[in-house]
C-alpha cells in the first residue's frame, strides 16, 4: 500500500460524505474477509470505537485501583466507581454533541477536512471563540503529555516484576525507545486490531487479580481500616476521577468513525464493561491485602510469581504500549499542524516529524516515576478541568441562546428531554468536580506528591522497590 493513499484513508472526509462512505465502508468490510489489510487496519465502526473506548479507559490504572480502595475503603471505593463512571460518560456524551455540532456547522459553511483530524480545541474554537481554544489546547495536550508518560512509568513498573535484574529506571529508557514507534500510526482509523487485542488483554489481567487474590486468600493479619485520613481518602477518589477520565481523545475517536452520529452512549457502554473489570479485581485484592496495599501501589506486587502472573505482566505491557498511542496521537496531530505537516502525504515523514513529541514524555517519567501517587495529581490539576468541567461549561455556553437551541444539531436525549435538566446536571458537574476533584483532590494529591518526592527524590532509580537482600558474611574460622 503506497505511503499517500494510507495516510488519505486514516482521514475521514467531509460530515456530509459521512452517511454516503459509511455505506460504502461497510459494504467493504461485508468482503474484507479476504483482504488482511482490511480486517486489521481500517477501523471505523461503531464496534472499533467502543474497542477503543472501553480498551483506553482501563490500561495501568486497573492495578492502581487497590493502592485506591486501600485509601478510601471498600464501600467508597465501588460507589465511587459507579459515580464517576457515570459522569465520565455524560460528559463524553456531551463531547460528541459539541463535535457534531461543530461539524454540522462548518458543513453548512463547506468546510472540507479533507486530510485534516478535527480536534477538541478546534471544536471550542469554532463554537466558543480563540479563548476557549487556547484553554481546551493547554489543558488537553498536558493530560494527554502525563497521560503518555504514566503509560511508560507503568511499562517500567510492570516488567520490574519479571526482571529485576535492571532497575525502573533503566528499564523506562527501554521502553520509551518502544514506545516511540507509534509515531508510525496514522490516526485512531488504524488502531482497530491492538483495540481489540488491548481489551482482551485487560480484562485477562482483571480477571487474573480477581481470581489469583481469591485463591491467595487474606493475608495474615490483614486488616482493613480505610478510610483513617482525609489527604488518603481524596488521594484515593482523585485517582478513580482519572479512571473514568479518559475521553480526551473523544473527538479523534468520533473523527475516525464512518458514522460520527452513532458514538453518543459508546462510551456509556464501554464504560458498563469497564465495571466489570476494575470493581471484581479492586475489591479482591483489597480484600486479600488490605491495609499492606497503603505502601505498593502496583497490585503485581502484592502476588506471587507465577506464569500466570508473569502472563498478566507481559499483556498489560503490550496494552500500555497501544495506549501510550492512543495518549500521543493527539498529540502527535497538534504537532504536525504547529510545523505544517499535517497534510503530508507520506507516513515516514509524518512519523520522523513526530519524534520530538516523545522526547520530553521519556524526561518526565525519568523524573517522576511514582507509579499510583502520579494518577492521582493528574487527575486532580488536568482530568477535572479536561474532561469534565470544560466540556459542561461549552455545552451550556454554546446553547445559552434560544436560536442555538432551537436550531442544535443534537436535540437533548430521549431519557432526559429538557434543557433545563442537562443545564442542571452540567452545573452540578461543574461545583462538584471544582470544589471535590480539584479542590481537595489538589490537595491531596500533591500533598501525598511531594511526599514521595520527598521520601524517594526525583529521578528515583528504582521507585517502591524491595532493598537487595545484604549478602551473608560467612562463618568465621575457628
Amino acid at each position: 500500500m503506497l505511503p499517500q493513499k494510507q495516510a488519505e484513508e486514516a482521514i475521514v472526509p467531509n460530515f456530509n460524505e459521512t452517511e454516503h462512505e459509511g455505506k460504502e465502508e461497510e459494504r467493504d468490510e461485508e468482503h474484507s474477509m479476504l483482504s488482511v489489510k482490511n480486517l486489521l487496519w481500517h477501523g471505523g465502526s461503531a464496534w472499533d470505537a467502543w474497542f477503543s473506548c472501553a480498551s483506553n479507559q482501563v490500561a495501568q490504572v486497573l492495578l492502581t485501583l487497590p493502592y485506591s480502595f486501600s485509601q478510601l475503603g471498600l464501600l467508597s471505593g465501588i460507589l465511587l466507581q459507579v459515580f464517576y463512571g457515570l459522569m465520565g460518560s455524560w460528559t463524553a456524551y456531551l463531547i460528541s454533541v459539541l463535535y457534531i455540532e461543530y461539524r454540522s456547522r462548518k458543513e453548512k459553511e463547506n468546510v472540507s477536512f479533507k486530510n485534516h483530524v478535527i480536534q477538541w480545541f478546534e471544536v471550542l474554537d469554532g463554537l466558543l471563540g480563540p479563548y476557549w481554544k487556547a484553554v481546551g489546547l493547554a489543558f488537553n495536550c498536558t493530560f494527554l503529555l502525563f497521560g503518555s508518560v504514566i503509560q511508560l512509568i507503568a511499562c517500567a513498573s510492570n516488567i520490574y516484576y519479571i526482571n529485576d535484574r535492571l532497575d525502573k529506571r533503566t528499564w523506562t529508557y527501554i521502553f520509551g525507545a518502544c514506545c516511540a514507534t507509534t509515531v508510525f500510526i496514522p490516526s485512531f482509523h488504524n488502531y482497530r486490531i491492538w483495540s481489540f487485542l488491548g481489551l482482551g488483554m485487560t480484562t485477562y489481567t482483571a480477571w487474573y487479580l480477581t481470581i489469583a487474590s481469591f485463591t491467595h486468600g487474606q493475608a495474615v493479619g490483614v486488616t482493613h481500616s480505610a478510610p483513617t485520613k482525609l489527604v488518603l481518602y481524596f488521594t484515593g477518589a482523585t485517582n478513580i476521577l482519572y479512571t473514568f477520565g479518559g475521553h480526551a481523545v473523544t473527538v479523534e475517536i468520533m473523527h475516525a468513525m464512518w458514522k460520527p452520529q452513532k458514538f453518543k452512549y459508546i462510551y456509556l457502554i464501554a464504560t458498563l464493561y469497564v465495571f466489570t473489570l476494575t470493581i471484581p479485581s479492586a475489591s479482591a485484592v483489597y480484600w486479600a491485602f488490605g491495609d499492606e496495599l497503603l505502601n505498593h501501589s502496583n497490585a503485581f506486587s502484592m502476588l506471587p510469581k507465577t506464569r500466570f502472573r508473569d502472563a498478566a505482566v507481559i499483556l498489560m505491557l503490550i496494552h500500555q504500549f497501544i495506549t501510550f498511542g492512543f495518549a500521543c496521537t493527539p498529540l502527535y496531530f497538534v504537532w504536525e499542524k504547529v510545523i505544517g505537516m499535517h497534510d503530508t502525504k507520506s507516513i515516514c515523514l509524518r512519523a520522523l516529524a513526530r519524534l520530538p513529541v516523545v522526547i520530553p514524555i521519556w524526561f518526565l517519567a525519568i523524573i517522576f516515576p511514582f507509579f499510583g501517587p502520579i494518577n492521582s495529581a493528574v487527575g486532580a490539576l488536568l482530568v477535572s478541568f479536561t474532561v469534565y468541567i470544560i466540556p459542561s461549561l461549552a455545552h451550556m455556553l454554546t446553547y445559552r441562546k434560544a436560536s442555538a437551541r432551537q436550531n442544535a444539531a443534537e436535540k437533548p436525549p430521549i431519557f432526559l428531554p429538557s434543557w433545563t435538566a442537562m443545564y442542571v446536571i452540567n452545573s452540578f458537574i461543574v461545583v462538584w468536580v471544582l470544589v471535590i476533584g480539584f479542590g481537595f483532590g489538589g490537595w491531596a494529591s500533591m500533598t501525598n506528591f511531594v511526599k514521595q518526592v520527598d521520601t524517594f527524590g526525583l529521578f528515583a532509580k528504582c521507585y517502591q522497590c524491595k532493598p537487595p537482600t545484604p549478602p551473608v558474611a560467612p562463618a568465621p574460622h575457628h
